[in-house]
């Protein structure tokens, strides 16, 4: 294990056979994204199903990311694209009508209010409300011009929008990816922490484990952020429409901002969209490009994401590489997180000694310069919990629930190892350690910190640890 921050590749044409999709695992691909924005289900299904039959050929615990539309305003298909110009005015409607721009949100004409931006293709084109006659139909004057094409994306960043968390579709989608065996769900356009608990009511209802990443898209998200992390398993930092519906030189600080949190809340968080966007057509990185992975990876967040560079990219193999490589050498250096740490995750009062175990497990492996820290879980909290103190030993997550070990593959300096055989803690201290040699990733005479419960056999929370050399 080589690299602590992980990669999410998301899934499209370009990668979504069996071949394309063992090639970009292999090359450092730990969590797929599936965006149900434009997948229909039996490709989905198609897909889960590849992407769990190359885990078991090759041995890895590659996680799936299920992104959910959420309420996403389009536009409606013209047969060519519209041109607006500059100073023209427009009238969009709910309803398809003749001369008139369809639009996909009912409410548009009843929440929009005089004066109120209307942005279009992730705000190349700006348009301002005229008229409104609170039915169906709205008059619109161009501010920006350009071409519309088809189906682009509409964002109202002085809108109110009345419209729910989860859409008709969302609901459809949502069914479908509970029937399957998939780590995280991603919420989209999160405005309150209630969107995240009603997702998870939902999900807690059918008695399932699905877990929650709530993506951070919209201002009034960033007001509520505290509440949001706290409610939900993990945070997606969506710089793309949260860079539409806020002024662009405001996304750097409330990405830091975000990222800061996270860690000191123990929740995992992702950086999301652009990083690597030119070489979605182009075979090497714009020089900012790689420094936007590389200053995300030196704040120390979880893992990075590709989105179009790898669903309909040319040279998806040659981006996930080249965001590796990144990662490699920012963690290689003196600027990798582990060194520099000035975040000190708060405590759980919920689990005060697991927190104190998971704490002091860290501080010990810095001075003891140990080599790995090793956990057994049977909920992925220690691991998780221990991976926000962003330890310079890498973590190795021992457990005998595979659905655990996909979800950890998103977390920082995590890896897993299924194990189902220790019946006691000191029979499970020594067979981690031995099969951690095995494979060559500690060395006879290393120093490994172990994080278990004592008694074994009744799978209680973290209550243990132990320092000691690798025979």
């Amino acid at each position: 294990m080589i690299r602590k921050t992980k990669i999410i590749a998301t899934i499209g044409p370009a990668t979504a056979s069996k071949k394309m999709l063992r090639k970009i695992i292999q090359k450092g691909v730990n969590v797929c994204r599936l965006n149900f924005s434009h997948l229909e289900h039996d490709v989905a299904k198609e897909i889960i199903t590849n992407i769990k039959e190359i885990n078991q050929e090759l041995y890895v615990h590659t996680a799936i990311l299920a992104d959910l539309q959420g309420p996403k305003i389009r536009v409606g298909e013209f047969d060519k694209p519209i041109a607006l110009k500059k100073g023209a005015e427009v009238i969009f409607s709910t309803k398809k009508k003749k001369d008139t721009i369809y639009i996909n949100y009912q409410s548009f004409a009843k929440d929009v209010q005089l004066k109120d931006r209307v942005l279009l293709d992730d705000g190349k084109l700006a348009l301002e409300v005229v008229s409104t006659n609170k039915k169906e139909t709205v008059v619109l004057k161009v501010i920006f011009g350009g071409l519309l094409h088809s189906r682009k994306g509409v964002n109202l960043p002085n809108t109110k929008i009345s419209l729910p968390c989860l859409t008709l579709k969302d609901k459809e989608d949502l069914a479908f990816i509970l029937a399957e065996k998939i780590e995280w769900i991603g919420l989209s356009f999160v405005r309150s922490a209630n969107d995240i608990k009603t997702l998870k009511k939902i999900i807690d209802k059918q008695k399932l484990h699905h877990k929650v990443i709530a993506k951070i898209e919209k201002p009034e998200a960033i007001k509520d952020i505290d509440a949001i992390i706290d409610a939900t398993d993990a945070i997606m930092v969506a710089r793309g429409d949260l860079g539409v519906e806020v002024p662009p030189h405001k996304v750097p600080v409330y990405q830091k901002m975000i990222v800061e949190k996270c860690i000191t809340k123990a929740k995992p968080v992702v950086i999301a969209t652009q990083m690597l966007e030119s070489m979605t057509k182009n075979p090497i990185a714009t020089r900012a490009e790689v420094n936007d992975v590389a200053n995300s990876v030196i704040d120390g967040v979880d893992a990075v994401m590709l989105s179009g560079e790898t669903s309909v990219g040319k040279h998806p193999l040659k981006v996930v590489d080249t965001m590796r490589k990144i990662i490699r050498d920012i963690e290689g250096s003196e600027h990798n997180i582990s060194k520099n740490k000035i975040i000190k995750p708060l405590t759980d009062n919920n689990r005060l000694l697991t927190n104190a175990i998971c704490s002091n497990a860290c501080d010990i492996s810095e001075k003891a310069k140990a080599k790995a820290i090793i956990t057994v879980t049977y909920s992925g909290f220690n691991t998780i919990k221990t991976s926000s103190f962003r330890p310079n030993a890498f973590i190795y997550a021992f457990t005998n629930n595979h659905t655990i070990l996909n979800t950890l593959s998103l977390v920082w300096g995590v890896r897993g190892f299924y194990y189902d055989r220790g019946t006691t803690t000191d029979q499970t201290i020594k067979e981690t350690k031995e099969i951690l040699r095995a494979g060559n990733f500690v060395q006879k005479g290393d120093v490994v910190v172990n994080l278990a419960s004592m008694p074994a056999q009744e799978k209680g929370m973290t209550n243990m640890m132990k320092l000691s050399k690798v025979k």
